[in-house]
Formats: structure tokens, sequence, C-alpha cells
């Protein structure tokens, strides 16, 4: 048989989140190191995110034969398996199997689910355990009868810039989980050294490979030309500090496997390190702006969960795509490979140019940093680079040359509210480097003058210790009671304040969060702005100078008109090179590993 699903607990070092994995009465405990303890009386329920069976999408999907749960532990249970699914808030799920199982020792104990219902795209099995008498409780997986004659080859890329520790660490889980996984003898782990520092052994299972630092974009690109030149079927790329459960590797090997299209891509979901019961994405669309799919989503709550799988089953439209920190893909169906944008929209690129059907499947999810904890001047001019160019190069997405410079000013306005005018700055000098055409990226492809560039320009957005900030306040108004709502739009149209008289004079001066800087309620009615980093010990403060504002204000009018005046023509430009620079002949030239021209 083969296992499609692993039951996992929780894991310290990954998250901690109990109800994420089983829910369990008073009864009912984890025992580290093995499981699950229970008295008589005591219950763990499995209708949870990361260990209920998407049995509609992998039966949609795949070719199954039958269906299995199989259950380890001792003592003697009441077991109980169902089949949700979304529409009926509260309700368990149709009952599929109702017995009492006695558990053994080095013994596991089958049951047959096959008759499963085949139809609801979106349906949950899950299934709980009521202990009778003292017991122990292993794991369990669901598996299926199906053989593989011809099993994928996954090559595992990870890129890594000087995260030494971070990187490490996760070499040694994989290599660990690897001596385990079934299908170990066709893993490999290709470690993408952009930083010369890994310090990673090569071993039968693991190659490091040393690279020229062209950010995410060139070590993935190095990652998918090595594992093409090396034949690999399928490629997952992985970010180096994403931390996530090693079942995520089996899960979506065994569905890409057992798929019955051999463009099947799986996309892992993102958690918010700061937030791990709640879904950051499970997967997005872009059309203009990012737009995560579920995002909010509390995973404690067994109806939301079935709300979101539902949604994840319906037909993806031709702009969704999935993240790097866990994208497995068929290396046959790559057309274009990334697009040299250094890091930040590559792997939007990728998606959305490569004839893949992207899957999505519970469970299958990195925890990460949030993006609000990395914006800054750098990240956002890199961020409106991507922006502008997949509108200028993707099939699909193209829009007027005014719509285009709308998605510009609003990332230019939307800083200029919060007085991050340096922030302005660097955004306006992406928006003309994207003027210049594709040739840019090639002769800047390592970011190095540009970083420069751009680290002259911060002087007020620059962290600083926070001993060296003024953090006192003053709350002149409170912008969000219910009085002052009506008042916003005042603050919207003179764009915080810009239009007031000595505005500075009777503002208020806030203290936000780092995490909270892309909430405008924070800021408006303000005329200081300190923010601070998560762990408070660092922090910037900016203020507002109707100058600077009208220095940015022409800034935008003038690179505006040019943007629009020359649009149909740098599009036509795009088009035209876009080919050749997603090329694997061109990153293997870019990376000085190919022959010289």
């Amino acid at each position: 048989m083969i296992t499609l699903q692993n039951i996992i607990f929780p894991e310290q070092s990954v998250c901690s989140e109990d109800g994420l994995y089983v829910r369990l009465n008073t009864s009912a405990a984890f025992h580290a190191g093995f499981g699950l303890r229970l008295q008589p009386g005591g219950t763990a329920r499995f209708d949870t995110y990361f260990n209920a069976l998407n049995i509609g999408k992998w039966h949609r999907e795949c070719d199954l034969d039958g269906l299995y749960l199989s259950l380890s532990g001792t003592g003697t249970f009441v077991l109980t398996v169902r089949q949700a699914e979304a529409g009926a808030p509260g309700a368990p799920g149709a009952v599929m199997f109702q017995e009492e199982v006695t558990l053994e020792k080095s013994t596991e104990f089958l049951v047959d689910l096959s008759r499963y219902h085949r139809s609801p795209p979106s349906s949950l099995i899950h299934f709980e355990l009521k202990a009778l008498t003292k017991s122990t409780f292993t794991g369990a997986a669901f598996l299926t009868n199906a053989a593989l004659q011809a099993p994928p080859r996954l090559a595992v890329s990870i890129t890594t810039f000087q995260r030494e520790a971070e990187v490490q660490g996760t070499v040694r889980r994989l290599e660990k989980f690897l001596k385990t996984f079934d299908f170990k003898s066709h893993v490999h782990v290709f470690v993408v050294d952009n930083g010369h520092s890994a310090k990673i052994a090569n071993t039968k299972k693991v190659t490091c490979l040393q690279n020229k630092n062209l950010g995410g974009a060139g070590g993935f690109a190095r990652g998918l030309l090595e594992a093409e030149k090396a034949g690999f079927s399928h490629c997952a790329f992985m970010d180096d500090d994403a931390t996530f459960h090693l079942e995520n590797i089996h899960r979506a090997y065994v569905f890409l496997a057992l798929s019955r299209t051999s463009r099947a891509a799986v996309a892992g979901a993102m958690i918010n390190n700061s937030t791990k019961w709640r879904l950051w994405e499970n997967g997005a669309v872009f059309n203009r702006v990012c737009r995560p799919v579920s995002g909010g989503t509390d995973l404690r709550d067994f109806d939301e969960i079935l709300e979101m799988e539902q949604k994840s089953s319906e037909e993806r439209p031709f702009n969704f795509y999935g993240g790097w920190w866990f994208f497995a893909f068929p290396i046959a169906h790559v057309t274009h490979y990334p697009f040299p944008f250094f890091v930040r929209g590559d792997d939007i690129n990728f998606s959305l140019t490569n004839d893949f059907r992207i899957n999505v499947l519970n469970g299958v999810v990195s925890f990460q940093d949030g993006f609000s904890e990395k914006e800054s001047p750098q990240f956002l001019y890199l961020d409106l680079r991507y922006h502008l160019v997949q509108h200028l190069t993707i099939d699909g997405l193209e829009i007027s040359a005014i719509s285009c410079a709308r998605i510009a000013l609003w990332f230019i306005l939307r800083n200029a509210v919060k007085f991050q005018y340096e922030s302005c700055d660097a955004l306006l000098l992406a928006w003309r480097d994207v003027m210049r055409g594709p040739g840019f990226f090639t002769e800047n492809a390592d970011m190095v003058a540009r970083r420069q560039d751009i680290d002259a320009m911060i002087k007020d957005e620059a962290w600083k210790p926070v001993a060296e900030l003024d953090l006192r306040k003053r709350r002149r108004f409170n912008p969000n009671r219910l009085w002052f709502i009506p008042l916003r739009w005042a603050w919207k149209y003179t764009l915080n304040g810009h239009l007031f008289p000595f505005y500075n004079a009777w503002a208020n001066r806030v203290v936000v969060p780092s995490v909270q800087r892309g909430w405008f309620k924070q800021v408006w009615g303000a005329s200081r702005i300190t923010y601070l980093s998560h762990d408070r010990s660092k922090g910037y403060t900016v203020s507002q100078s109707k100058a600077r504002f009208a220095g940015v204000v022409w800034q935008v009018f003038v690179t505006g008109l040019r943007f629009v005046a020359g649009y149909q023509k740098l599009r036509r430009v795009y088009k035209g090179q876009f080919a050749d620079m997603t090329s694997s002949a061109y990153w293997a030239q870019l990376l000085d590993i190919g022959p010289k021209k």
C-alpha cells in the first residue's frame, strides 16, 4: 500500500498550537516522544487542518485503488470515522465507520474506507478515538492500494544566502526524514549557496552548489538547471528559513506520483509565525495586486477549514500562483525559467507563465515571518518592479497604460501618507528602472549597484536602537472613535493632512508596531509616526514634510507622463525579450555555468 497522508503531532520547533492537530478532552494528553496517552473516557478528535484528509480532492485528481485507515497503539477504543463537507456548520459529518477496536503493540489495525462518497470535491474524512481502557495512540495514516510503476524523481532545491544556522538545521531534518521515507531513493536535496558560507557537506542525499548571488531567482534557476541536467522529473523549491513539517514532502510527493495529469503541481500554504493558528494564504491570485486565497482562516475552527477546502477545490483561475516557500512541480512542463527579478515576484511569474495544474493540500504549509516585518525601501523597490513587469510580460494580464501607472501611484501614495518619503524615492526609482526596459534586469541581476543606491537614500527610515527614539505620544483626538469615522474622508482627501496648515503643531504623534505598518487606521490624524520592530528593540521615526511631499508629487507627475507615453513600446520590448530571458540557456550564461558566447 501507499501512504497518502500520515497523522502529524505538534512539534515544538515548528508549531505547538494543539488545535491544529488534534482535539483532546481532559482524559487525554500528549506524551513526549511517541503520541497520546488516554485514560478511560479520553477522546482524541482529528477533525483538524493538519490531519483531516481531503478525499474529494485526492479522488478527483489522483488514481486511487481503495482507501484505508491504519492505526497504531495499545488499548481498546471506540473508533468513529466521518466524512464531512462544507454547508452544514457545526455538523461533524456522516458516519462511515463506528466500532469498538483493540490496538496491539507492534501491530497495525486497518479499516477499509473504500466506500467513501465520491462526489463532493471538498469533503474531508476525519476520525475520533474514545478510549475504553487505559490506552496509548502512536500514529495513523490514510493509505491506498495504488502501485507506482515509475515513481517520480524529486529534486528538493533550497536557495540560501548567509543563513548558515537555518539552512544547516533544515538539511539535518531533511536527511533524517529521508532515511525512513518510502521513496527515499527517488529524492535528492540541492542546496544552492548564494553566499558561499553555508558549510553544507556533500553526501549521498545532499549536494551543495556554490552559486553566483543573483538572489532567489538566480538560486532557484540554478537548482532547476541542476535538477533538469541530472534527469529529475520533478523539483520542489523551498526557502532556507521556512519552518515546516517534513510531512509536506511526503504528501506532495505521493500526490504528484498518483496524479492523473503530468501537469500537477503542489503549492504550500503559508502561516505567519506571529499567529500560528491563522492562515496567511492558501495560494494567491495576482491581478494588479496580490490577493491571498482564504487569508485569515482560523485553522482551529473545523467549519472554517471546510469552507477553505471547498474554495481550494474549485477550478483555479489562470492567475493563481504558489509561493516558493514550498512549490513542487513537473520539470517537463517548465517552458519559462524565473525572470531575473533578484527576489520578490519571481514565484508569481513562474506560476503564471508555466502550464501547471496547481493544487493545495491541507497540512502542506510553511511557517514564515510576516511580510510587514520585512518591509523596507529596498523591499518596496523590488515589490513595485515585479508588479509592473507582470503586466508587461504575461499573457492575460494586459492592462492599459493608465491602469498600470495607477499601480505605481498607489504604491507611492500609500507610503507618502505615512510620511515614508525615502520609500517613495525608492519606488520612483523602481518605476524608472522598469521603464529602462528588460535589459536593465540583465545588467543589474545581482542588484549590487541598486542596493548601494537605495542604502544611500535611507536616513530617516533606518532602524535605530529604541533608546535613541522619542516614544512620547500625543493624542489630540482618536481617529478610531465612531464620531471621527466620517472625518476620515477629510484625511484621505488631504493625504493625511498634507494639505492642512500648521499640521505638525496640532496633529497626533503615534507609535505603531511594525506588524501594523500597512494599517492606515493607525496613522490617520498623525503628523509623526514611530514604527517599532516586533521585539520593540529598534525603530524609526518619520514626520510630515509638505516640501518633501510636494517633491514626490512632482516626480510622480513627470514619471507618470513618460510612462504612459511610452507604454505600448515598452510592452512590446518586454514581450519580445521575455522568452529569451526566461530560458535555461539565458540562466546558464548569467550564472557563468554555461558555454561562453
